[in-house]
C-alpha cells in the first residue's frame, strides 16, 4: 500500500512543475527603471514568439515608459465603483480567462480596491502562478515587510503597502535595477520620475544622497541574500562552489592556541568568511586534570575568539580526530587550521596513525589542512 505522504509529495512535484514562473525586478526607489526594463523584456519576448501580455503597468506618465507600452498586447483593466468613485484595477479574472504564457504585473505591493477578490496584488500574482501563468513583476525595497521599521528609520516615512518576504523566496529570478545616487537625483531633476511640481519636495525629503545610499545597500543585500538562499536550496552540494569556511582547532596549550586563533581570524577576514573555533576536551584535558593557569588561558582564548568574530564550540570527547572531522562535515568547512605540534619524537611516532587518519578523511572530503607555526 502506498503511503499518503509519498502520494502527497508526488502531487506537490506535479503542481510545482505546472506552476508559473515568477521574475521580480527590485529597486531602491521609484524611478530607477524597473517598469522600463519589464517593458523592454516584454518586447524581446514578443519578438521571440512568446505570448506575453500587460496585466497592469503604471507608467506614472513618464514619456520613455509610455512609449514602450505601444505595441504590447494589453488586458484591459476593470472598473470598480467604491464610495462614489470609479477605480481602475487589474482584471485578475480577465487575465486568467485570456491565460497568456507570461503577464506583466507592476506595483507588486499595491493594495486592491475594496470589492476585489484579493486584498493585495501579490495575492493576485499567487493566483496567476497557481493557474500556470508566469509573471514578471516589480517592487521597491521599502515595501518589504521584514525591513519595514529600518526603512522608516532611514526615510522618516511609514510605508503602509508591504509585501511578505515569502514572495521573494518564491521568486524564480530576482533582478536588482541599480543606479548611483547621483544618477537617480539627475533623473529626478530632469523630470523623468515625477511631475516638475513635485521635484523640489522630493529632493528635500526622500531623494537625499544619504537616504538613497542606505536604500541602495538594502536592495543589494536583499538580492545577494536571495541568490545565496537559492544556491543553498537548489544546487547540489556535489557541483556548487563552496564558500570558504574556516575551523580553528585549539587545545589547552597556551603557546599555540592564541596563534591559531589570530592567524585564522586573519584568513577569515581576508576571505570575508565565517569561522569557528573548536575545542575538544578529552578526559586528559578535564578541568580536574589541567592546571589553573591553563584553564585561565583557555577561558581567555575563548574570549579572544569571540571578540575576533568566531563562533566558539566546545565538545567533550576522547575521539578528538573524529570530532574534528564530524564538525567540519556538519559546518561545511573548507579549511581546518591547527597549531604546530609541540611534541617530542616519541609522541610524534605514537600519534602518526591518528594524524594519517585525519589526513585521509580530509582528502576524501576535499578539506584543506593548514598547520600554523
Amino acid at each position: 500500500m502506498i503511503k499518503d505522504d509519498s502520494v502527497k509529495q508526488f502531487l506537490e512535484l506535479i503542481q510545482k512543475s505546472r506552476r508559473g514562473k515568477l521574475k521580480i525586478y527590485i529597486g531602491m526607489s521609484a524611478g530607477v527603471g524597473k517598469t522600463y526594463r519589464m517593458l523592454q523584456e516584454s518586447h524581446a519576448l514578443l519578438r521571440n514568439g512568446i505570448d506575453v501580455c500587460i496585466g497592469y503597468v503604471e507608467t506614472h506618465k513618464r514619456a520613455e515608459t509610455e512609449a514602450l507600452v505601444a505595441g504590447l498586447p494589453l488586458i484591459p483593466r476593470k472598473n470598480i465603483f467604491y464610495r462614489g468613485k470609479e477605480i481602475d484595477e487589474m482584471d485578475l479574472q480577465g487575465i486568467l480567462n485570456r491565460h497568456p504564457e507570461i503577464v506583466v504585473v507592476d506595483e507588486l505591493a499595491h493594495t486592491n480596491a475594496e470589492g476585489s477578490k484579493n486584498g493585495k496584488r501579490w495575492q493576485d500574482v499567487f493566483d496567476l502562478l497557481e493557474a500556470g501563468i508566469s509573471v514578471i513583476s516589480a517592487v521597491n525595497i521599502q515595501h518589504l515587510e521584514s525591513i519595514n521599521e529600518e526603512i522608516e528609520h532611514i526615510t522618516g516615512i511609514k510605508v503602509t503597502e508591504r509585501i511578505p518576504d515569502k514572495i521573494l523566496e518564491l521568486a524564480d529570478e530576482i533582478v536588482n535595477i541599480d543606479l548611483t545616487a547621483d544618477e537617480l537625483v539627475t533623473r529626478l531633476k530632469e523630470g523623468k520620475i515625477y511631475d516638475k511640481s513635485k521635484i523640489e519636495r522630493a529632493l528635500e525629503n526622500f531623494f537625499q544622497s544619504d537616504k538613497i545610499l542606505q536604500l541602495r545597500e538594502l536592495a543589494l543585500k536583499e538580492v545577494v541574500h536571495q541568490v545565496e538562499r537559492k544556491i543553498q536550496t537548489e544546487i547540489p552540494k556535489s557541483i556548487k562552489l563552496r564558500p570558504e569556511r574556516f575551523l580553528a582547532c585549539i587545545s589547552s596549550n597556551a603557546e599555540t592556541a592564541g596563534v591559531v586563533i589570530r592567524k585564522t581570524a586573519r584568513l577569515a577576514s581576508y576571505y570575508h568568511s565565517p569561522w569557528i573555533v573548536l575545542y575538544v576536551q578529552s578526559d586528559a584535558e578535564s578541568l580536574d586534570k589541567i592546571k589553573l593557569d591553563k584553564q585561565r588561558h583557555l577561558i581567555n582564548h575563548f574570549k579572544l575568539a569571540t571578540e575576533l568574530g568566531a563562533e566558539v564550540i566546545k565538545i567533550k570527547s576522547n575521539q578528538v580526530t573524529q570530532s574534528i572531522i564530524n564538525m567540519a562535515t556538519e559546518k561545511e568547512i573548507t579549511t581546518i587550521c591547527i597549531g604546530k605540534p609541540h611534541l617530542n619524537i616519541f609522541q610524534v611516532i605514537m600519534r602518526t596513525a591518528i594524524f594519517n587518519q585525519l589526513l585521509r578523511n580530509l582528502a576524501a572530503k576535499e578539506i584543506d589542512l593548514v598547520i600554523l607555526s
